[in-house]
């Protein structure tokens, strides 16, 4: 079985430690549980090489000095001694509890929150435009009733016909929009009928 170490930075003896080939500060440390075996570094940029220096139970030994996390700000941190030399670093920090809760909250904060103010800002729109614009018309209907009145009055007033009937806007073509036939009966004393294709209105849809 393999074990692999996640290091975000390291050094040796103070000196910084990374891939001999492009200095990348982040690497992987693979080796078997057989204890003597080197460990192979990998880097992000594609270099690996075999480093004698650090064998399988000196990765066991990282393993075991790891501080771990318990916070989110917390740092996995390890020191050891490798044939006198302090070999310190940084590992890769693993997810903690507190770290899914995070998570959690900004999750709910930058995607759930939004998604769900929008809802309601467009349920609220649904059931106040058809209020507003309802509004919006009878106010406007009432201008043009003032701006009717006014002007009646500036024009001298008008007295309304009692016998006027506006004209159709499509006139029936039966009764050319009168709404009515003109009979002519010997039994009936009524002279006119209502138009049946027009039911009497004069117009038609």
């Amino acid at each position: 079985m393999a074990i692999t170490l996640k290091i975000l930075q390291a050094t040796i003896d103070g000196i910084p430690y990374g891939c001999p080939e492009c200095g990348s500060a982040a690497f992987t440390l693979d080796g078997h549980w057989l204890d003597g075996s080197p460990a192979r570094g990998n880097c992000p940029n594609s270099h690996s090489w075999e480093n004698p220096l650090i064998d399988s139970a000196d990765l066991k030994a990282i393993k075991a000095a790891s501080t771990g996390r318990q916070r989110i700000e917390d740092e996995d941190t390890f020191e050891i001694v490798i044939g006198g030399a302090v070999l310190a670093g940084v590992l890769y920090p693993e997810l903690t509890p507190e770290d899914v809760k995070a998570v959690g909250r900004v999750y709910w904060r930058r995607l759930i929150k939004p998604a769900l103010r929008k809802q309601r800002r467009r349920a609220v729109r649904a059931v106040t435009q058809p209020v507003k614009k309802a509004a919006r018309n009878g106010v406007a209907a009432a201008k043009a009733g003032a701006l009717e009145a006014a002007w009646t009055v500036q024009a001298g007033g008008y007295e309304p016909d009692p016998d006027h009937r506006p004209e159709p806007i499509n006139p029936c073509p039966a009764c050319r929009g009168k709404g009515s036939h003109v009979i002519e009966s010997r039994l009936h004393d009524a002279t006119t009928v209502p138009c049946l294709v027009c039911s009497g209105t004069g117009e038609i849809d």
